[in-house]
């Protein structure tokens, strides 16, 4: 996983967006077209003549532009931090699963990399007034619409700070009880556990949120972890919760060795014990991604420079706990797998080589394994990559390439269908969309509440969208 580098302000923002992403692209020879001023009628077929459709690797004549072609998201947001965040989680929250009435609202946690002089903040952020396209559009074309009354169709980001030493590498948030918890990966060697409940009360209130920044933010006063662990030698990025045993974590170092954290309650009180034994099959190469089973409490996955993919039982002593090995499953570094909740025998990695595998962990052996599938859309290192959280066959990946890609693994190519462009006939038909404007992706997560919401980190900021594909 690389760090990002990059001198910004601490400033916060947070814009409405068409013209910094683009999908399933067109490029356009019309330069005076101005991206923001994007409307449903610009489509028209005697406008289509000088639209085509952008992909990856190709490159712009003189005259042409990115513009982005709004008709294939339901919602397009950008959102601006300041320093730019390497990770983050969705915080799950109490508005109800399933929603897909629009304007929307969502919470997140995320960890910023200031430069090194600067001071790095996990921020809890509440993203709201988040409207849909077409919303957003009909606001556009009425102009008698006063300016008051498009403030109502502006999305709102308000934000709690906890200060935290070193650059964030990693964060991953999870519930026990009535308590959200944070646990972050420091560049400094220390991983930390943050009760976030304050810094949720505060974002959904403005005058708690002016309250919590004169307490924290503008004192000297800070945020203090409820528990830190300094026993791993190095820093690291693998960090994942279990998603079946309250309270149960693990992180992974740039050593190659792996800690198994658990949370004890005592007369309401949480203890927390971290295994002092590593795993250790990876040293002395980096583990990279943690995947705890979604259906088996004490079975772990990993990935490594050292190109492998692992499973582990964590019943068993550490030495001998490592049961399943996939050797040289990508060409270079593994940086990322995901597990599928639905068809929990699938696992999906993303590496070094820019390849995303699809593997079944029943072929698996100590021997090594070959992967369902690969596919080569990206043309960088892959740097995130999940599967849908309801829909078995559906996955998005993101990479350096700045690409962020969609796929639907159930998709069979057409015989019967003839497509005149030669570039867009070589994609695999398993690829359902291409989402581009964002620079150096870093991280995605699908919200897990809100149906085929994708939220994503980059050098340039955050995205949120959702496409008509999924």
């Amino acid at each position: 996983m690389k760090k990002i580098e990059d001198k910004q302000t601490e400033e916060m923002e947070y814009d409405d967006t068409t013209s910094s992403s683009s999908s399933s692209s067109s490029s356009s020879n019309d330069d005076s077209q101005d991206d923001n001023d994007m409307s449903e009628g610009e489509y028209e077929d005697d406008d289509m003549k000088t639209k085509k459709v952008f992909l990856p690797g190709n490159e712009l004549e003189e005259g042409e532009e990115l513009v982005v072609d709004e008709s294939a998201y339901r919602i397009l947001h950008q959102a601006q931090t300041g320093a730019p965040c390497l990770s983050f989680d969705v915080i799950k929250d109490d508005l109800g699963n399933l929603r897909e009435t629009y304007p929307m609202s969502m919470y997140l946690i995320a960890g910023t990399q200031a430069p090194r002089a600067n001071v790095n903040n996990l921020l809890v952020i509440k993203m709201s007034n988040l409207h849909g396209i077409h919303a957003k559009n009909e606001s556009d074309d009425d102009s008698s619409d006063s300016e008051d009354e498009d403030n109502t169709k502006s999305p709102v980001m308000s934000v709690a700070s906890i200060r935290h030493q070193g650059c964030v590498n990693r964060v991953r948030c999870t519930q026990i009880g009535n308590t959200t918890l944070a646990a972050s990966w420091s560049e400094l060697g220390r991983v930390s556990l943050w009760n976030l409940n304050e810094e949720l009360r505060s974002v959904d209130s403005q005058s708690l949120l002016s309250a919590y920044q004169k307490k924290y933010e503008k004192a000297e006063t800070s945020v203090k972890p409820i528990f830190t662990f300094k026993g791993h030698l190095s820093e690291g990025y693998g960090i994942d919760w279990c998603h079946t045993e309250t309270g149960t974590l693990a992180t992974g170092d740039c050593k190659g060795n792996i800690h198994i954290w658990r949370c004890s309650d005592n007369g309401g009180t949480q203890s927390w014990n971290v295994d002092q034994r590593p795993y250790s099959s990876h040293v002395p190469f980096s583990v990279e991604d943690l995947q705890w089973s979604p259906n088996e409490r004490h079975v772990l996955a990993s990935c490594s420079v050292d190109k492998s993919i692992k499973i582990w039982d964590t019943r068993v002593n550490p030495h001998n706990a490592c049961m399943l090995t996939a050797l040289d499953a990508h060409s270079a570094d593994v940086n990322v797998i995901s597990w599928n909740r639905k068809e929990t025998k699938f696992l999906v990695s993303g590496g070094d080589d820019g390849a995303i595998k699809v593997w079944d962990l029943r072929q698996f052996t100590n021997d090594g394994a070959s992967s369902l599938a690969t596919f080569k859309q990206h043309t960088a290192p892959v740097t995130t990559v999940e599967w849908h959280p309801e829909e078995a066959t559906v996955f998005a990946s993101g990479g350096a390439d700045n690409q962020i890609t969609q796929w639907d693994l159930s998709v069979e190519a057409d015989q019967t269908e003839e497509n005149n462009d030669e570039d867009i006939a070589k994609l695999p038909p398993q690829l359902l969309f291409i989402h581009q404007g964002q620079t150096d992706v870093k991280e995605l997560h699908w919200h897990p509440q809100c149906p085929g919401t994708i939220i994503s980190t980059a050098l340039s900021g955050f995205n949120i969208f959702r496409t008509i594909s999924v």
